[in-house]
C-alpha cells in the first residue's frame, strides 16, 4: 500500500511539473528558408546591375569596332579610291581586327571574373546574414514572449503548425523595413548581355 501511495504521489508530481512547464513554455515557428530567400540583403542584384553596365559598355565598344572593321574592309576593296589609300584602309582593317580579338578576350575574362566575384561575395554574405536573421528572430521571439522558436522549413518534422504561432512574416517585415526602393521599370532577371559575344551570364 505504501508503494502504491508513492507511485501515485510521484505520478501527480510529474503531471504537475509537466503542466507547469507547458504553461511557462510559449512556442513559435519560423520558416528560415523563406526568410533567407525573401530578405532583400540576400540579393546581389545591385552588384549584378553594376557588372551588367560595365559589360554592356564593353559589348557596345566591341560592336562599334566590328562595324568599323567592316567599313574599312569594304573601303580597302573600293576601286574608286587610289591603290595607296586602299592599302592604308586594308592595314587599318587588320589593326581593327586585332583590336576586336583583344576586346573579345577581355570581355570573356571579365565575365569569368565577375561570376567568381559574385560567388565569393554570396558566400561571405550568407554567413553574415544568417547571424543577422537569427538576431531578428530572437528579437521578435523576446518581444512576443516566446521561449522556444522552431524552424518550420523542415516540413517533415511537423504534423501541424498553427499560423497563429508563425512569426515568419513578422520577422521578414522587420528585416525588409530598410530595403531600398525597387525600380519596377526594370525587368527582373534580365540577361546581362544580349550580343553574339556574350554568354548571357549573371542572369
Amino acid at each position: 500500500m505504501n508503494m502504491l501511495r508513492v507511485i501515485t504521489l510521484t505520478a501527480v508530481l510529474v503531471s504537475a511539473m509537466a503542466f507547469s512547464a507547458e504553461a511557462q513554455t510559449k512556442m513559435a515557428t519560423v520558416d528560415m528558408k523563406k526568410i533567407f530567400n525573401n530578405y532583400w540583403k540576400t540579393s546581389l542584384e545591385s552588384r549584378k546591375t553594376e557588372l551588367r553596365k560595365e559589360m554592356k559598355d564593353m559589348a557596345d565598344g566591341l560592336e562599334k569596332a566590328q562595324t568599323d572593321y567592316k567599313q574599312l574592309l569594304d573601303q580597302s576593296n573600293d576601286q574608286a579610291i587610289s591603290a595607296d589609300e586602299r592599302d592604308k584602309r586594308k592595314q587599318a582593317a587588320a589593326d581593327k581586327l586585332k583590336e576586336i580579338s583583344t576586346t573579345k578576350t577581355t570581355l570573356e575574362q571579365f565575365q569569368r571574373q565577375a561570376e567568381s566575384q559574385l560567388a565569393d561575395e554570396s558566400q561571405r554574405m550568407s554567413g553574415n546574414l544568417v547571424v543577422e536573421i537569427q538576431k531578428a528572430v530572437a528579437d521578435k521571439a523576446k518581444a512576443g514572449g516566446y521561449t522556444v522558436v522552431l524552424n518550420s522549413a523542415n516540413s517533415e518534422a511537423f504534423i501541424y503548425v498553427s499560423p497563429e504561432v508563425d512569426i515568419t512574416e513578422s520577422v521578414l517585415g522587420q528585416l525588409n523595413a530598410g530595403a531600398p526602393p525597387i525600380d519596377l521599370t526594370k525587368p527582373a532577371g534580365s540577361p546581362l548581355l544580349n550580343t553574339s559575344t556574350s554568354t548571357n551570364l549573371l542572369k
